[in-house]
């Protein structure tokens, strides 16, 4: 499987499968598309992906596909008129100039009790920690250390990025890999914040209260 073709399990058991108008944005490849259509089928999909040969693929999955960068388009274009019920975003925020400014655009594309849900990988992850103290930063292709990130959140500031757009956070959740064991972590979850220092990205589900 492609860096554009996941799909996150914990991001799709997030999201109401009740949606009408599903926006997604970074759609990569279109699997999360496919696998929330599975579930849903009567869902209008709108998709917006950046990467060109990924767009290809992901417009034979959902309804309507801009190709393009987020932050530059126009509001209008991206909603055709009609608020969406759900946006999706998995890992495609720390990617962003200005976080702060696409949240607000998408509260505002969201009609009244709509969902947004998005995940972000965490950068107090024991990993980056490590590499810090050794003086050093990796640039790799895909994950935490994915050299295309502008923007890193920890759990504090990952459940602070709705209160500028004036959302509200109805759930939140870590995500621990499941091959904890073998790592010989799994005893740390008992011990609170060290769950910070285990989880490699938060999830967060928030609506717009009109």
């Amino acid at each position: 499987m492609t860096y554009f073709g996941n799909v996150n399990p914990d991001l799709l058991e997030l999201v109401p499968l009740t949606a009408r108008r599903v926006l997604e944005l970074g759609c990569g490849e279109g699997a999360f598309a496919a696998a929330y259509r599975s579930r849903n089928p009567k869902a209008h999909y709108s998709a917006v992906e950046l990467h060109g040969a990924s767009a290809e693929q992901a417009a034979t999955r959902v309804d309507r596909l801009l190709c393009g960068d987020f932050e530059t388009m126009d509001d209008a274009d991206v909603t055709g008129g009609t608020p969406f019920d759900l946006i999706v975003m998995g890992d495609v925020l720390e990617h962003m100039s200005d976080p702060d400014r696409v949240l607000t655009r998408l509260r505002d594309l969201l009609a009244d009790d709509g969902h947004l849900a998005i995940s972000v990988p965490n950068v107090a992850h024991w990993t980056a920690l490590f590499h810090l103290i050794n003086g050093h930063w990796p640039a790799q292709d895909s994950g935490l250390f994915d050299r295309t990130h502008l923007r890193f959140f920890t759990r504090e500031s990952a459940l602070a990025l709705a209160a500028p757009s004036r959302l509200k956070v109805e759930r939140w959740l870590r995500y621990m890999p499941p091959n904890l064991s073998k790592l010989g972590l799994a005893n740390l979850l008992t011990l609170g914040l060290a769950r910070d220092l285990i989880a490699t990205q938060y999830l967060i589900a928030s609506t717009h209260k009109g």
